[in-house]
């Protein structure tokens, strides 16, 4: 559920309400507010904060794709993670990416940009790794407690 939902935010932030212009309308005067941030300053800032906000977005469906596909596709050999899940979890968040830009070559404000989809299926990655990582890591001192 929480997978659809987020797939469901990713679709609504494709529309023309969270293009580039629209974001600026309401962040650039809290930023100036803020930090006094100039229109030219504004601009590069703009830019990484959507950027970061294409990592976090895709980084979390990836992670709750992982969950749900550990869910439903039970593997007794793997209680924790598997190859699968994650491969799953993985192309999964790459095709909603390619979807979602190529949504976005549809409506005159957007822009569907393949390096969007790269760095949205590197958050995705990223997440499968460190998923990876925090499930099948041990510390050393663990295993030998009680040996």
């Amino acid at each position: 559920m929480a997978a659809l939902l987020w797939i469901g935010l990713i679709a609504i932030e494709s529309t023309d309400t969270f293009s580039s212009e629209h974001t600026s309308q309401f962040l650039y005067p809290l930023l100036h507010f803020l930090m006094g941030l100039d229109l030219a300053r504004f601009e590069v800032v703009h830019h990484y904060i959507r950027k970061c906000g294409h990592f976090v977005g895709y980084f979390a469906l990836s992670f709750f794709l992982f969950r749900a596909w550990r869910d439903t596709l039970r593997l007794p050999w793997a209680p924790r993670w598997a190859l699968r899940w994650a491969a799953i979890a993985f192309f999964m968040s790459a095709m909603v990416a390619s979807l979602d830009e190529w949504h976005q070559t549809f409506i005159p404000s957007r822009t569907g940009r393949v390096a969007d989809v790269l760095l949205d299926s590197c958050a995705a990655l990223t997440a499968q790794v460190l998923i990876f990582l925090f499930l099948t890591w041990r510390p050393r001192h663990m295993s030998t407690v009680g040996d």
